[in-house]
């Protein structure tokens, strides 16, 4: 089974998540860190609606601007705008495979995806 994650490596979780990936040994693991490699405003509107997520849902409250900038409020559009414009308003880790995306909070729900 293949399978993306969407990661950071200064995330505790993230880097839960991808452990968890890479000790399967079934899984064959791609790891993009989107904070240098930021996914384009179409691959994230797919990931969120492959997760069955509004973009709300997947924004990065912690550590971040959002809540000043009226993020949570925002319609799916301008916070899609701001998250490819700012990935680090991305929550994380997204995890993409054949059986859908997930936003692994917490790590254990990876499980779900394999």
């Amino acid at each position: 089974m293949k399978a993306t994650i969407w990661h950071n490596p200064k995330c505790g979780t993230s880097r839960k998540t991808l452990a968890i990936l890479e000790n399967l040994s079934k899984v064959d693991v791609t790891v993009v860190e989107y904070l240098k490699q930021p996914p384009t405003r179409e691959k994230l509107a797919q990931l969120f609606a492959d997760a069955g997520m509004t973009p709300a849902q997947g924004l990065r409250l912690r550590g971040t601007d959002a809540e000043e900038r009226g993020l949570p409020d925002a319609d799916a559009d301008t916070v899609l705008d701001a998250m490819v414009a700012d990935p680090i308003l991305i929550n994380r880790p997204l995890v993409e495979t054949d059986k859908g995306v997930a936003l692994c909070r917490p790590q254990d729900g990876v499980v779900a995806l394999l």
